[in-house]
């Protein structure tokens, strides 16, 4: 400025001071004057930018910048004012703070406001060593009034909170200065905050961050309203009686208004709102306080439409989805949310369910397309590579592309996500159990056709092999319990299909098999000579096994070539089972003679035989037929010697090695566990053990014989049994004393002449007597007989594995005497106390399991061994009965 300008602001500011003085009294307090000077001064700038809505600040820097109020001139008159009159800083600053708050919204108000109030703040309470005057006491002595003061932050207050309510009509995203202005506005209501607590001493003023927080939550709830009418306005619904009128739609676009709102308090105002960044996130606060409101008014739009659907299913779904991104992106990561579950997935869990219960019908239209056109082209594998058809892929592509949409859905509440996965579960078992069922009605048709018959294996093992993969992509041992076991269930219901088809496709070729076992069964009868050991028979080995091995190893390997490993070691599995099974009952087990109970049983094993036979004999109640069985087994003219047993032992690991397959076929374990084998082999040893063993063994597991006298007895025996062992050779002794009969049930027309025979059967017994009989009592019912006997057993014998077998006979002096009841006593009942006095019940026959027929059996063969004879038949002689009790058993039995 030049010299000559200087002079004339000068005069201008003289002359102002002069017009002042004379128009006010000079009874006017200087402290009111100088108001009234900072009115006028202020008015004429706020005038000058009514129009813009703006106030010429001054552009000050530095400490003192804050006491700069206009600019050039008009500053200069309310400092030489101030000087002249003596008008102090903080009365001036108080008063221009006034004159401001009639222009706050005007853009950079707000930061002057906040700066000028920052600096009253520290003016009245800072504390100096020479004062000890409170800061409240200070400010009560201002010139301006405490409560013209208090007043005047109070209406402020509640100006810049109701802005604030409404921050985006008054602090729009497009105006960098009113952004400037929003983030000053939240300066000055700290710094009232602050001025209330120091200065006023209030006790807990409202704190900033909490006013703020407040303000905004009010605006966005004002926000979602305003969006909800615009959305209803769009959507053309005048009216809106309930939230459950409203479309699917409605709620889908509504959620991309929010996300609009969001991204700006995210983006914007979160940045310029970042004063209390540990109290106040506006983004945040934007999307819990929305969310909040559209979670409640969907809940009751939801709930309407479960009750009565106004839309497609898969418009729900796709609802879903929008409001699952929605979440995701916006909400799940909120503090408030972020260790809690979402309840939305709960309320589209109706809509869910009808989809599911859609893709079931769905499913099932596309597994029978997929099947019957799979049928009509021969079942055609996928690829040159693959072993199974084009219809598991088509119903699998299905699937998995349901279970894909539900795995989409990412259901963030596990609840409902069980829910859906126990119902998908139940898709899974319908939609597999059908396509296995198709499969097992139409295997009959295929069975004899080698290749398709494959195919169908292949196909229910691919169902396996998908469903596990289907088990893990639904979350493998995390899945819920009862959706787990349905698919548990159903791979075990899987697992016994495959098991029965393989079943019924090796049954097909049992009759081939059969045929190859009795080539076997006839090169070995050829074998002659003595026994030698298993590595002396190679090539007798290879004789007997050429047939059967040609036919196994052919049909192994097209096998191996035409199915999948599992459904190999099904078939193999089978194709074992019957082979060592036809070993045993034609090879092993000697065969019966084509009459009487053997046309009865043709495809049975020993245990079959066995049990049928044991059926037999309870039917007829006597002991007829385990004679008759014994007559046929001894018609046969098959018995194998002990080198043939050592070359079919040998010819069975030939076919352990085939089925093996060098580790590419059954592990050797299996054969170890194997029934079948076991049975065979414990047949076979049969052959080579001795008499003596075999009655050894017979006496051991026959712990019933006396069954039948317990269900109907025939009469008793009494009878004193004594062992005795001589101490210096260890002879043995056993004296038996039948002291009498009693209760004899017996009809004759002839005279009655009863006696007791009694036979000692066990090991080592064939140098030494055997039988003693009593004299006949003559027509008594209850006869005395008082007989005693002894019988040798040596120092070799074994009482524990004897028995002792009474036989009640009624004496005839032409034929043979005719049984009338037998009772057995084991001596092992005996040893431990030396003697035993007992009544001996008498049956009709004696009870033999399984293991005692085949015994039976292998001793009957060994007509040479006198013991083996008398062994057989003691246990097979029953009870005498008339020629009309014969026919009746025998009627009895061709009904059964």
């Amino acid at each position: 400025m030049s010299h000559g300008n200087y002079k004339g602001v000068g005069s201008l500011i003289l002359g102002f001071l002069r017009l002042f003085s004379a128009k006010y009294q000079p009874s006017t307090k200087i402290a009111t004057s100088s108001e009234i000077l900072k009115s006028h001064l202020c008015v004429p700038i706020q005038h000058d930018s009514q129009d813009q809505e703006e106030i010429k600040l001054p552009d000050a820097k530095g400490d003192d910048a804050w006491k700069i109020y206009f600019e050039d001139v008009a500053q200069e008159i309310s400092e030489e004012f101030a000087m002249r009159y003596g008008i102090e800083n903080i009365y001036q600053a108080m008063t221009h703070f006034a004159c401001l708050c009639t222009r706050y919204t005007s853009p950079g108000v707000p930061a002057a406001l906040s700066t000028l109030l920052a600096n009253i703040n520290a003016y009245y309470a800072h504390t100096t060593a020479t004062s000890a005057v409170s800061a409240c006491d200070r400010f009560a002595a201002s010139n301006f009034g405490k409560d013209r003061f208090v007043k005047l932050l109070d209406q402020l207050h509640n100006s810049l909170r109701i802005d604030l309510s409404m921050y985006r009509k008054y602090f729009p995203t497009s105006s960098p200065a009113k952004l400037q202005d929003l983030k000053s506005t939240v300066d000055l209501l700290t710094s009232i905050t602050f001025f209330r607590m120091k200065v006023l001493e209030l006790a807990s003023p409202p704190r900033a961050s909490n006013v703020v927080r407040e303000c905004a939550k009010a605006c966005m709830e004002s926000t979602y309203q305003m969006m909800f009418e615009s959305c209803c306005e769009q959507g053309g619904y005048t009216e809106v009686d309930s939230l459950g009128n409203l479309t699917v739609s409605f709620w889908y676009d509504f959620i991309d208004y929010m996300i609009r709102v969001i991204t700006d308090d995210k983006d914007v105002y979160t940045k310029v709102l970042d004063q209390f960044p540990q109290e106040l996130n506006v983004g945040q606060l934007s999307a819990s306080t929305l969310w909040t409101q559209y979670k409640t008014d969907l809940k009751v739009a939801l709930e309407a439409h479960a009750v009565e659907r106004k839309n497609k299913t898969t418009e729900y779904m796709n609802l879903y989805f929008k409001v699952k991104q929605f979440y995701s992106i916006h909400v799940a990561d909120l503090p408030q949310y972020k260790s809690s579950i979402p309840e939305f997935p709960a309320w589209f869990t109706p809509f869910v369910m009808d989809w599911l219960n859609d893709n079931d019908e769905h499913s099932m239209d596309i597994l029978r397309a997929a099947y019957n056109h799979d049928k009509t082209h021969n079942f055609e594998r996928t690829s040159e590579h693959t072993k199974f058809s084009n219809s598991v892929v088509d119903v699998f592509s299905q699937l998995n592309e349901a279970l894909t949409l539900l795995i989409r859905m990412d259901c963030p509440n596990p609840e409902v996500y069980a829910d859906m996965m126990k119902r998908f579960s139940k898709t899974l078992n319908k939609v597999l159990l059908a396509y296995a069922d198709m499969v097992q009605k139409d295997f009959a048709k295929f069975v004899h056709n080698e290749t398709l018959a494959c195919i169908l294996m292949n196909n229910v093992q691919q169902l396996r092999v998908q469903l596990e993969k289907i088990y893990e992509s639904m979350g493998g041992t995390n899945l819920d319990s009862q959706a787990g076991q349905v698919l548990n269930n159903l791979q075990k219901k899987l697992n016994s299909v495959l098991d029965k088809l393989s079943q019924q496709f090796a049954a097909s070729f049992e009759p081939n098999i059969h045929e190859k076992t009795n080539l076997l069964a006839i090169y070995l009868t050829k074998i002659k000579g003595p026994h030698v050991e298993k590595s002396q028979v190679g090539q007798e080995v290879e004789m007997v096994l050429d047939p059967l091995m040609d036919l196994l190893e052919g049909s192994l390997q097209r096998y191996s070539q035409q199915c999948e490993k599992t459904v190999l070691k099904y078939l193999l599995k089978e194709l074992w089972r019957i082979t060592i099974v036809s070993m045993e009952k034609l090879v092993v087990l000697p065969p019966f003679a084509d009459k009487a109970l053997l046309n009865k049983i043709p495809n049975a094993k020993i245990s079959d035989v066995s049990r049928t036979l044991t059926t037999h004999l309870k039917d007829v109640k006597n002991m007829s037929s385990v004679k008759e069985m014994m007559d046929m087994a001894k018609e046969s003219e098959r018995s194998l010697t002990p080198r043939q047993c050592t070359v079919l032992d040998a010819a069975l690991d030939a076919i352990k090695e085939c089925f093996h397959a060098g580790g590419q076929g059954l592990k050797k374990s299996f054969f170890e566990k194997s029934p079948e084998l076991q049975s065979l082999k414990y047949a076979l040893s049969l052959y080579t053990q001795t008499t003596d063993q075999l009655i050894k063994t017979f006496i051991s597991t026959q712990k019933q014989q006396d069954l039948p006298s317990q269900e109907q007895p025939v009469g008793e025996v009494s009878a004193q049994v004594d062992l005795f062992s001589h101490p210096g050779t260890g002879e043995q002794k056993v004296t038996v004393k039948i002291i009498a009969a009693n209760d004899l049930r017996w009809q004759t027309a002839n005279a009655f002449k009863p006696f007791v025979e009694v036979n000692l059967v066990g090991p080592h017994m064939s140098d030494k007597k055997r039988k003693y009989a009593t004299s006949t009592v003559k027509n008594n019912w209850a006869p005395k007989f008082n007989y005693t006997c002894h019988f040798l057993v040596g120092n070799e014998g074994e009482p524990e594995h004897s028995e002792l077998m009474f036989q009640v006979k009624d004496y005839s002096m032409i034929g043979a005497s005719k049984i009338i009841g037998v009772g057995v006593l084991q001596l092992a009942t005996v040893v431990e106390a030396g003697s035993c006095a007992t009544w001996v019940q008498l049956g009709r026959r004696l009870h033999i399991d399984e293991t005692g027929l085949i015994l039976l059996r292998i001793l009957s063969q060994r007509q040479s061994d006198e013991i083996a004879r008398e062994f057989v038949r003691l246990k097979s002689e029953c009870r005498f009965e008339t020629e009309s009790s014969l026919a009746a058993s025998a009627s009895t039995h061709q009904m059964s």
